[in-house]
């Protein structure tokens, strides 16, 4: 089991594929930890990409200081693990706050990377993000990691996705309970709360960004997505239909697909960003449609339907 040493604290993290390869790091969300990422990572892992994912400071195997986890020691620890790494393409892909450590780390450090994936994250922490992050902190601080699990899991997931998996989720609140720690957690969270804002330092963000968005993600709605794609340069924003905010793990294999494509195209030269906004496929394998004309991208998906059935007085002045 690797470990990583930064400033006197100890970070786990795991390889999984080839270490010649072109390298994938991936940043946890606020309450995640690295065995999350499995089903993302090994569809990387089979495209030929080595993956690198980590237990940020507070999660998971990594050190629980119980004072003062500052968003500034996150990025440090990415730095760190991504000079690890040589000379070699390198994209950083982030989830929720993990996106937020990821953005701050290319607007440092973007000529290090070839290209940036933020997931449903945000740069910015209005009054409705606010006052959700404060209820959540709270319900950990009185129920527990399990309470605070209880809260996410709705707020995370379709419907369709929990009743399929509602065999799983005791295991996976109890893996939860043990993987991470009440006070550690809450100290992750007051960063999370102390947010200062970023977006006025996005444009210096020169590197190839595709950011995801879940169609029906409101932990982190569209317009946090949209602001950006507005101020980061060379990029696009792409929404996944009946997307939630934990697309990574309910939609693991088409994740990992589109940040597949994007990881090609960069390499070979053939990125369309220039601010642009598309459509996911719904499955693997399919292509990605440009946002239709005429419709307000930061609203809904215009999806066509089939005509509707006329009623028998309709059909019967039709046929006269």
């Amino acid at each position: 089991m690797p470990w990583l040493d930064c400033n006197s604290r100890r970070i786990h993290y795991e390889l999984a594929g080839p270490p010649t390869g072109p390298a994938y790091v991936l940043v946890n969300g606020l309450t995640q930890y690295v065995r999350l990422w499995q089903p993302f990572r090994d569809a990387l892992v089979a495209k030929g990409f080595q993956v690198v994912s980590f237990d940020m400071l507070g999660q998971g195997q990594s050190d629980k200081p119980s004072l003062f986890i500052r968003q500034d020691d996150q990025v440090e620890v990415l730095r760190r693990l991504i000079d690890t790494l040589g000379d070699r393409p390198i994209f950083v892909a982030g989830i929720s706050f993990g996106g937020v450590i990821a953005l701050r780390y290319a607007i440092d450090h973007g000529d290090k990377i070839r290209g940036l994936v933020p997931m449903s994250s945000f740069a910015e922490v209005p009054a409705q993000l606010f006052m959700l992050g404060s209820a959540l902190r709270t319900g950990l601080i009185l129920g527990g990691t399990s309470f605070l699990q209880d809260l996410l899991f709705p707020m995370n997931f379709s419907g369709e996705w929990l009743h399929s998996m509602r065999h799983l989720i005791d295991l996976a609140r109890h893996r939860g309970w043990l993987a991470n720690d009440v006070y550690a957690l809450q100290n992750l969270m007051e960063s999370f709360l102390e947010f200062e804002p970023l977006t006025d330092q996005l444009s210096a963000i020169r590197t190839p960004t595709m950011i995801l968005t879940g169609e029906y993600d409101f932990l982190t709605p569209r317009p946090l997505q949209e602001s950006l794609r507005a101020h980061i340069p060379d990029s696009a924003l792409v929404i996944i239909p009946r997307a939630y905010h934990a697309f990574t793990l309910e939609k693991p294999a088409l994740t990992a697909y589109l940040a597949t494509r994007f990881a090609e195209e960069v390499m070979a030269g053939r990125w369309r960003g220039k601010g642009s906004i598309w459509v996911a496929p719904e499955n693997v394998g399919g292509e990605l449609t440009p946002f239709p004309e005429g419709f307000d991208h930061m609203r809904a998906i215009p999806v066509r339907t089939s005509a509707p059935e006329l009623a028998p007085q309709q059909k019967k002045a039709t046929a006269s």
